[in-house]
């Protein structure tokens, strides 16, 4: 039976057990606590994981480490998640800590965040965890690299390498309720396109489901973090401007649209595929908390909602 992961308060009872493996507390390191990183952190402490991660520069009185001196904490870790984009250079993790990862014999899990632009254009066409990659952009193409390098380092070594490739990733602070605020949201017309996404919550959630049901060490475990419903961009600002009671921008000519565009944007257009993730939820027993940008964008307000409830106290 698949677990629903819509309460993150049932994870604190997985903490007895849990913690401990083969009379080993359970360590996670995390590799880069930005958007995604700093939620994964938070729910597996509750989980009973000891938990340690690092920041480009450390706020004063910040718990997190430099990513240069990150590596005492690898060698010692079970666990590892690695959130960090690569440059021309490759992987930055492998790059700056290989010699101790070779030397961590404790580890047994690592985890790649990865994206699904790693599948190039499909033309609309579906893809699933099986689906072969075909990258065609410089950044895509440099993912897939990491992977394949992630892969390697790791081969032989008895530990377990999950590649989370994942849609466009929205949530508190960064979503459209947010870009209507900012008089920034764009209603871009482009019949036909549509894009994978998912909601920061449900990335942490799976990830912590993929920690604790990992797969083979033989080969990497593919798992796609994407909702259930491939959408097109306007219509997830129609939405959101509905929940907001405001009118939504008109709707922008994408040739018009195109003129203004960065690489990055124009790299983003340039493709079009339905990500699957079938296999995924099924793989890890779950099911989305939110499965489609409808449910992720009411539970944003309801947060908002809360917290100012919370403030008000």
């Amino acid at each position: 039976m698949r677990r629903s992961l819509a309460a993150p308060s049932t994870l604190r009872h997985m903490q007895a057990g849990r913690q401990m493996v083969g009379g080993r507390m359970n360590r996670l390191v995390v590799m880069g606590l930005g958007y995604c990183g700093t939620e994964v952190a938070r729910l597996a402490r509750q989980a009973g994981f000891a938990v340690q991660g690092t920041r480009r520069e450390p706020p004063a009185g910040s718990s997190a480490l430099r990513f240069a001196g990150a590596g005492p904490a690898l060698a010692e870790a079970t666990h590892l998640l690695v959130t960090a984009a690569p440059g021309a250079e490759g992987d930055p993790v492998l790059r700056a800590h290989a010699g101790v990862l070779e030397q961590a014999r404790t580890l047994r899990w690592v985890g790649y965040i990865s994206t699904t632009a790693v599948y190039g254009d499909r033309g609309g066409d579906w893809v699933t965890e099986t689906t072969p990659p075909a990258p065609r952009q410089e950044r895509a193409i440099r993912r897939l690299q990491a992977e394949q390098d992630w892969a390697s380092a790791l081969a032989g070594r008895g530990v377990a390498l999950d590649l989370f490739r994942t849609g466009g990733i929205y949530g508190p602070g960064r979503s459209a309720l947010d870009e209507l605020r900012a008089g920034q949201a764009r209603r871009v017309d482009r019949p036909g396109h549509l894009f994978s996404r998912i909601h920061r919550d449900d990335i942490a959630l799976a990830v912590l489901a993929a920690m604790q049901s990992p797969g083979t060490p033989e080969a990497p475990r593919v798992l796609h973090l994407v909702d259930d419903e491939p959408a097109s961009g306007a219509a997830v600002v129609e939405e959101a401007a509905r929940l907001l009671g405001i009118a939504p921008p008109p709707l922008l000519p994408f040739e018009q649209a195109l003129e203004g565009m960065s690489a990055m944007g124009r790299s983003f257009w340039a493709e079009s595929r339905r990500v699957s993730s079938g296999a995924t939820q099924q793989e890890l027993g779950l099911r989305w908390r939110y499965p489609s940008y409808r449910q992720g964008l009411r539970g944003i307000l309801a947060a908002e909602a809360g917290q100012h409830g919370a403030e008000g106290r």
